[in-house]
């Protein structure tokens, strides 16, 4: 069994329904199995902390987590360009994963969500991606041969699946969008079994 270790961050909830359309996408290839992980927020008060058990959603990410996977697909909503500070910040904590190369030779890929069109996503995408090449991981986007890139007119790059919430931030996934994150998975879980 291939595990794929769908991490993400999502305030309102956009970046979490498209973690599980790629989820869908990988539970489609015979013998993956999707993990979907999220991080906690970050807080500008010292003292604050979280429960370790997230009140609804999915499970907080373990180092462990990372360690085990066999591929991993990060999420996060576009702030200014760049991926959200609490994944960010759990990225940042992977020192030791690092050290140990335990990443390294894996498949990567990731994906955003942002308020507007032009609100970020290709650099957002990016941002993500350097993390991961300091781990070693092999990167992955959204080939053109997935005719929903040349479709859409809300979300969908090449270095990944991306949304377009709106200035209400209250969009669903458009169909292309959906369908482009399962694409993803999909891909992702198939080079994962070739590897494996």
């Amino acid at each position: 069994m291939a595990d794929i270790l769908i991490l993400y961050y999502s305030r309102s909830g956009h970046v979490k329904s498209m973690a599980e359309q790629i989820g869908r996408g990988v539970e489609s290839v015979s013998g993956c199995h999707a993990l979907l992980r999220t991080v906690p927020a970050v807080s500008a008060v010292c003292e604050a902390t979280e429960d370790t058990i997230p009140a609804e959603g999915h499970l907080y990410v373990t180092h462990d987590d990372l360690k085990h996977c066999d591929a991993l697909v990060l999420g996060s909503p576009t702030r200014f360009g760049n991926m959200a500070a609490p994944l960010k910040y759990f990225i940042d904590s992977t020192s030791d994963i690092w050290l140990s190369g335990e990443l390294a030779g894996k498949p990567a890929a990731v994906f955003t969500s942002t308020g507007s069109l032009h609100g970020g996503q290709e650099s957002t995408l990016l941002s993500m991606m350097l993390p991961l090449m300091h781990h070693g991981m092999l990167l992955m986007g959204l080939p053109y041969s997935e005719p929903g890139l040349m479709l859409t007119d809300s979300g969908g790059t090449p270095y990944g699946p991306s949304h377009v919430a709106g200035s209400q931030n209250n969009r669903k996934l458009s169909d292309e969008e959906a369908q482009l994150c399962r694409a993803l998975g999909k891909r992702i879980a198939q080079v994962t079994t070739k590897l494996k």
